[in-house]
């Protein structure tokens, strides 16, 4: 293990913050939590501020910048004050500052080149006894700053890295991979990042952490970090398989063949459309595209709707006979536009379908299937007649190809997100060769789907 030993070692010097970084975070977190209690002195109530986060417990990669400062203010105090006072100290710390909402409502800006989140909270004394989602965060801070010390720490600051590095860092409902407190818990729970990523290529999900041993309920996720101030939270309830399949196979990867270019993001360049004409004809697939308007809302609202939508178009294509081979939601990079991108393996489809009823000796719904046949004067439909034990008819195909399906009504009936809904009604829909129109909007997301890695 010398090589990982190495590698991890030009890693850590590369990826934890020097001491000029850290001291320049350190004032200017200074400066706002000054200006911050400035700003709390003119409220009509009580509260203080508290700052949270990677950069206030030293577990930040190098070059990130935010700056997560929660003020609290009384548990008693209702949600309109909570949100009024919590905004108006907001704007006064940011002035060039927007607003953004979790549970609640909360100010964004800049301050002297940090990104800066500045978050109303309710002081309870203790976590069981939450009133807002938020209200958690100090106490998860709480908890990690007493149990990881400057090695723990720095091991946090790797794991974080490998996780940036193969794309599965993230909670937002985008990425659905491991949040920061997700990832910091693991390395507490398992002593550092070597022991996390030599424990974790052997895991076997579902997978169940408990550092308290406290879990009031069960949990169905592939992997389960009971939440240390609230036993029946799942740290890890937002992270996909798929990420966590990923995480396995660079452990795996990493152990058997140690380098730092696990430990640092990808960046994806654009295919062009002659790029993806390339791929069209060495795969001889149909690829389709719904295109559309992509909705104005956040991420974590705008992707869950796109992946229900296509889940319902795939699964309208696969029962039409078109079987999906491969699918991806889009978004362009200016996000404006959206795109539901399957690949099928046939575009067309007979004029007629194979229907089986049941078995003739199931005499009830034989005769049932039977009887609404046998009068059928369609000349389109053939039979009922008996092939092995059951009847059998072959019917006319109500739709003969992708495009004729995905453009008409039926295609509407699918489960679409709500916010998808309205969109779809004034869909674009783009066959075969024509998709390669889509590279100038969706170039990195095509690349990402035509050329795939673990």
């Amino acid at each position: 293990m010398a090589d990982l030993d190495a590698v991890l070692s030009h890693v850590r010097a590369r990826v934890l913050p020097d001491a000029e970084e850290r001291e320049r975070l350190r004032e200017t977190a200074v400066e706002l939590t000054e200006r911050t209690r400035a700003a709390i002195d003119d409220l009509p109530v009580e509260a203080d501020v508290v700052r949270v986060g990677s950069t206030a417990r030293g577990t930040w990669v190098s070059g990130d910048r935010d700056i997560d400062l929660f003020v609290r203010f009384p548990a008693d105090i209702d949600r309109e004050q909570l949100e009024e006072y919590g905004l108006a100290v907001g704007h006064a710390v940011l002035p060039d500052g927007h607003e953004e909402y979790a549970e609640h409502p909360y100010v964004k800006g800049t301050y002297d080149g940090f990104d800066v989140d500045l978050v109303p909270c309710h002081d309870v004394d203790e976590a069981s006894e939450l009133i807002s989602a938020v209200d958690r965060t100090p106490f998860h801070d709480a908890y990690l700053s007493a149990r990881l010390d400057d090695d723990l720490a720095g091991d946090v600051v790797l794991a974080k890295a490998f996780l940036k590095g193969i794309g599965a860092y993230g909670s937002d409902l985008r990425t659905e991979g491991f949040s920061g407190y997700l990832t910091e818990l693991l390395v507490a729970e398992l002593g550092g990042f070597r022991p996390l990523v030599e424990s974790a290529r052997s895991w076997h999900p579902p997978m169940e952490f408990d550092p308290e041993g406290h879990a009031e309920r069960t949990f169905e996720d592939p992997l389960v970090v009971v939440d240390p101030t609230d036993p029946t939270r799942n740290v890890a309830a937002v992270l996909s398989s798929a990420n966590l399949a990923r995480f396995q196979h660079y452990a795996r990867d990493l152990i058997a063949n140690p380098r730092e270019g696990l430990f640092e993001p990808r960046t994806a360049d654009p295919l062009d459309a002659g790029a993806v004409r390339d791929h069209l004809d060495r795969r001889e697939t149909t690829p389709v595209a719904v295109v559309l308007d992509a909705p104005d809302v956040v991420d974590d609202q705008l992707w869950p709707q796109l992946r229900r939508s296509l889940d319902g178009t795939v699964r309208g294509l696969d029962e039409r006979g078109f079987d999906a081979l491969r699918s991806r939601a889009m978004v362009g990079d200016d996000r404006e536009r959206a795109a539901l991108y399957v690949e099928v393996e046939t575009p067309t489809r007979p004029a007629v379908e194979r229907h089986e009823g049941p078995p003739v000796a199931v005499r009830k719904h034989a005769d049932r299937f039977y009887e609404s046949y046998a009068d059928d004067v369609d000349p389109d439909t053939y039979g009922p007649f008996i092939e092995g034990d059951r009847y059998v008819v072959e019917r006319e195909r109500e739709f003969t190809t992708v495009r004729e399906y995905l453009e008409s009504d039926a295609a509407g009936d699918i489960a679409l997100g709500a916010q998808i809904e309205p969109a779809f009604a004034d869909r674009d829909v783009l066959v075969g060769d024509a998709v390669a129109t889509l590279a100038d909007r969706f170039g990195r997301e095509l690349r990402e789907f035509y050329e795939p890695h673990p």
